[in-house]
C-alpha cells in the first residue's frame, strides 16, 4: 500500500481559494495589503513543498502525480508570488500573467480527468479543476477592472464554489485515508 498527502493538498488549496475568494471581496482595494501575506505565504509553501515532492517522487499510482503534483507547484508558486509582491508593494501584474497560463494547464487537466474517467467522482474532480483554472484565466481582468462589484463578486462565486468542490473531495478523501491506512505500518515496523 502507499502512502500519499492529497489530503493535505487538498484541505491547503481550500484554504487558499477561500483567502483568495475573501481577497477579491475585501482586499483588492484595501490600503493594507500587507495583512494577506502570511496566508498566501503559508498556502503557498505547502501547495509548492508537497507538489514538488510529488512530482519528484510519484507516490500515488498513474497520472494523479501530474495532476495533484504540477498543478500544486504551479498553485504554490503563485501564492508565493503574490505573497511576496505584497509584502514589498509590487504591482501583481506578472503574477496574474502566470495565473492565466497556470489557469490554462488546471482546465486542460480537469477536461482530461473528466474524458479518461479518472478519481472516484470525475467529473466533480474535473469541474474542480476547472474552475480554479478559470480563477487564474480571470485573475488579470479582475485585477485591472476591481472596480466592476459584478466582475468581482462572480470571480468570488467561482472561487467559492471551486473551494467547495475541494472541500467536498478533501472530506471525502480524509474519511476514506483514515480508515485505509488504519492498520499501515511503515517498512521497519512491518
Amino acid at each position: 500500500m502507499f502512502v500519499n498527502y492529497i489530503t493535505l493538498m487538498l484541505v491547503n488549496l481550500v484554504a487558499g481559494l477561500s483567502l483568495l475568494a475573501l481577497y477579491v471581496y475585501q482586499g483588492l482595494d484595501s490600503p493594507d495589503q500587507k495583512r494577506w501575506v502570511p496566508g498566501f505565504g503559508i498556502s503557498g509553501a505547502i501547495a509548492l513543498v508537497t507538489g514538488l515532492h510529488m512530482i519528484w517522487t510519484w507516490p500515488v499510482t498513474g497520472s494523479y502525480n501530474i495532476a495533484y503534483g504540477e498543478t500544486s507547484v504551479m498553485f504554490g508558486m503563485l501564492f508565493i508570488g503574490a505573497s511576496i509582491a505584497l509584502a514589498n508593494g509590487w504591482d501583481l501584474f506578472t503574477v496574474a500573467v502566470y495565473a492565466f497560463f497556470a489557469g490554462l494547464v488546471s482546465i486542460l487537466v480537469g477536461l482530461r480527468i473528466i474524458n479518461l474517467g479518472l478519481t472516484q467522482r470525475p467529473l466533480v474532480a474535473g469541474i474542480g479543476f476547472i474552475l480554479t483554472g478559470l480563477a487564474g484565466v480571470c485573475s488579470a481582468p479582475a485585477l485591472y477592472l476591481k472596480n466592476n462589484r459584478a466582475l468581482r463578486l462572480t470571480g468570488v462565486a467561482v472561487l467559492v464554489i471551486a473551494a467547495l468542490i475541494w472541500a467536498f473531495t478533501g472530506a471525502l478523501a480524509y474519511w476514506g485515508h483514515l480508515a485505509n491506512y488504519s492498520e499501515w505500518k511503515p517498512v521497519p515496523m512491518r
